[in-house]
């Protein structure tokens, strides 16, 4: 049995929401999948060249986070949601952080697969993210 028909699914933020334990870090990336990262190098679009790692998002609130993590887990699957378009699915894993990628991403190696994101889950994190954040809301303005 391949890997990725052993992970499970995650359907609800808050069961994405319970993977979060002090102390140990994971995340989210939207590609194919742990297989087809495993036999494809991760190569930075712009320039050509290949990364040492695959790119990947933190799912860990920063310290200064004092909302509900369910919000700011929802902003992070958010963010790279348009991948799905792609035939990228969004997954959560945890491994080893080698260096950062051309938008500062941690790039990761020993990567661990830890289960896929259902496209359910995809939908709340959008409607939580649009609801309770101010989704979209400029950094300067006038």
């Amino acid at each position: 049995m391949a890997v990725e028909d052993s992970l499970p699914t995650l359907r609800r933020l808050a069961d994405l929401a319970e993977l979060l334990i002090p102390g140990a870090v994971v995340y989210v990336r939207y590609s194919p999948g742990p297989e087809a990262d495993a036999e494809h190098p991760s190569t930075d679009h712009e320039s050509g060249l290949e990364m040492p790692g695959v790119s990947v998002n933190p799912l860990n609130a920063p310290g200064w986070w004092s909302l509900p993590v369910e919000d700011w887990l929802a902003r992070r699957i958010v963010q790279y949601a348009h991948q799905q378009a792609e035939g990228a699915r969004p997954w959560v894993l945890t491994g080893k952080e080698v260096d950062f990628g051309p938008d500062n991403e941690p790039l990761l190696v020993d990567v661990e697969p830890i289960a896929w994101i259902s496209d359910e889950l995809v939908r709340e994190a959008h409607e939580r993210y649009h609801s309770r954040l101010d989704a979209g809301r400029a950094t300067h303005e006038d």
